[in-house]
C-alpha cells in the first residue's frame, strides 16, 4: 500500500511483529504512539482470526517495547492505543479506569495488549494506555452503522440497552495529542465522550442526524446466527466515563452525540 508523503515524514516497512530497520527511528525519538492492530470487526471470529487479532496487537507491541529497550536514547513517552473492551459487559453503573476487567475474549485481548505495553516502563518510558470507545468518523464504524439507515431499514441492535461508548474522531485526536504532551498522565485513560448513551439512543439520534427512521430492530438471534461470538460487542456494552480526562481539565469538541453526528452526517 502506498504511503502518503508529507514534509519532513519518512516511512518504513514492519511485519508488525519483528524488530528491523524500522526501530532505528525510535532512537532520539521525543515520544512513540502505536496504534497496530487487526480490526476486530473486519470478518467472522474463527479461531485463526480470533489469533490475528491478539497476535496483531501482543506482537506488535512487544516489538515495539524492545526497539525502545534497544534505542541509545530512548523516547519519554509511548502511548498505546487500548480499548474499552476491556471491561467486559457491565449492565449497570458507571465505568471508569479503575474498573476490573472482564472475563471476556476481547478483555483477555486488551489486558495482554497492555501488559506488553508496560514493558517500556522498565526502560524509564512514561506509558499511557488510550483505551478507546467506538470511534465516529467519516469512515469505519459508523459508515457501516449508516448504510441500513440510508436504506431506511435502520434500527437499535438486541435490545436497544446496552451502553454504546462512544467518541468523535477529532476528539480522539486531541486526546492521542494531550497523552503524548501530558507528562502528568500514565497509566489508563478512557477515551470516549462524557455522553454515554445507549444503543437505542444512538440509533434514534444517527436517524434524525440521516433524516431517516430508525424503528427496525435487529434482533440479537440474528446477529448471532449471522456473526457468531463477534455478536458480543455489539449485543453488550459499559457506560464508560473519562474519569481520567475529566481530571485533567480535557475539553471535549463534540461532548454530546447529537453535535458529533451533525458533523459527520453532513
Amino acid at each position: 500500500m502506498a504511503v502518503p508523503s508529507l514534509p519532513g515524514m519518512r516511512s518504513e516497512q514492519w511485519d508488525g511483529k519483528t524488530i528491523g530497520r524500522w526501530a532505528g527511528c525510535l532512537d532520539g525519538a521525543d515520544a512513540v504512539l502505536n496504534l497496530a492492530g487487526e480490526s476486530i470487526g473486519g470478518r467472522r471470529w474463527t479461531p485463526a482470526q480470533k489469533d490475528r487479532i491478539l497476535r496483531s496487537r501482543v506482537d506488535a507491541t512487544i516489538a515495539v517495547c524492545e526497539g525502545i529497550r534497544q534505542a541509545g536514547r530512548k523516547p519519554a513517552t509511548l502511548v498505546s492505543a487500548s480499548a474499552v473492551g476491556i471491561y467486559g459487559p457491565v449492565d449497570q453503573g458507571d465505568v471508569p479506569e479503575d474498573h476490573p476487567r472482564g472475563n471476556t475474549f476481547l478483555a483477555d485481548v486488551v489486558d495482554r495488549w497492555e501488559t506488553a505495553a508496560r514493558e517500556a516502563e522498565k526502560s524509564g518510558v512514561r506509558v499511557v494506555l488510550v483505551r478507546i470507545g467506538v470511534v465516529l468518523g467519516r469512515g469505519g464504524a459508523l459508515k457501516r452503522m449508516m448504510v441500513p439507515f440510508r436504506m431506511f431499514v435502520g434500527g437499535p441492535v438486541g435490545s436497544g440497552n446496552q451502553w454504546f461508548p462512544w467518541i468523535h474522531i477529532d476528539d480522539l485526536v486531541n486526546v492521542l495529542t494531550m497523552a503524548l504532551k501530558d507528562a502528568g498522565l500514565s497509566g489508563p485513560i478512557n477515551a470516549v465522550a462524557p455522553h454515554t448513551v445507549t444503543m437505542r439512543e444512538f440509533s434514534r439520534e444517527l436517524g434524525r442526524a440521516l433524516h431517516r427512521p430508525s424503528w427496525i430492530s435487529l434482533p440479537g438471534f440474528v446477529l448471532r446466527a449471522a456473526l457468531g461470538e463477534m455478536a458480543g460487542m455489539l449485543l453488550t456494552g459499559q457506560k464508560v466515563i473519562p474519569s481520567v480526562l475529566g481530571k485533567r481539565g480535557f475539553d471535549f469538541k463534540y461532548p454530546r452525540l447529537p453535535e458529533a453526528l451533525a458533523d459527520l452526517a453532513r
